[in-house]
């Protein structure tokens, strides 16, 4: 069985402008980290999938179907 997903929206700032994505990654990164920063940084799932500029990120929330 696979597991649940959930949305997340990552705003990147990049001279001045912002540039949001949304990104679908495991639901159970909430429960195995303290924040979602923390999991989009080193999830294993998450970095094997998707490249994230670090440097240029600003925010990460989770979005809700109506989002």
């Amino acid at each position: 069985m696979s597991e649940g997903r959930m949305r997340v929206r990552v705003l990147f700032a990049d001279a001045g402008t912002f540039h949001p994505l949304d990104l679908e990654v495991p639901a159970s990164i909430l429960e195995r980290y303290d924040r979602l920063i923390d999991g989009l940084q080193e999830d294993p799932a998450v970095l094997k999938g998707t490249y994230l500029d670090m440097g240029r990120l600003c925010a990460a929330w989770t979005l809700d179907d109506e989002d």
